[in-house]
């Protein structure tokens, strides 16, 4: 059984139980999307160390750039394209272990290698953002990411 990955010598899964009742308390009694967005991004990037934290809203046939912790980012992505488009075209969520590997990734940050791309939802099930979530350090992201991050973006109303 491969190693956990651990953050700041905590385990990972330790570290997401102890950080999500922090971002409920955080959303809790605010209804705005776009706060409560951008304080996961920071809450994640800093809590967890992550590269690059952030959300691309839904607008018309593409994703716009919106609330975000890290570096400069692209700021249009149309659907299908890169990481991000394909999630929202294919309406799941993709792991990536090596960004240069994935065909038509879209390069924001050369310091990316790995990513994780989740779909997030009205009260519909409509796609109305896609949450990026990228790594400095190649195949960063599993299972426990995916379980605890769809757990946190499901918190959006």
């Amino acid at each position: 059984m491969a190693e956990e990955l651990k953050v700041n010598s905590v385990l990972k899964k330790d570290k997401y139980a102890e950080m999500y009742p922090q971002i409920k308390a955080l959303l809790e009694g605010e209804n705005d999307l776009i706060a409560n967005m951008a304080n996961i991004c920071s809450a994640l990037k800093y809590g967890m160390n992550f590269f690059w934290v952030g959300f691309y809203m839904v607008k018309g046939n593409e994703l716009v750039l919106g609330p975000f912790q890290g570096t400069v980012a692209c700021t249009r992505i149309a659907k299908g394209k890169g990481v991000c488009g394909a999630a929202w075209q294919k309406n799941e969520i993709i792991i990536v272990d090596d960004v240069e590997k994935f065909p038509g990734h879209i390069a924001c940050s050369a310091l990316s290698r790995s990513e994780i791309v989740l779909p997030v939802y009205n009260s519909k099930k409509e796609i109305i953002a896609i949450f990026d979530v990228d790594s400095d350090a190649l195949a960063s992201f599993d299972k426990t990411d995916e379980e605890w991050l769809r757990k946190t973006i499901a918190l959006l109303k």
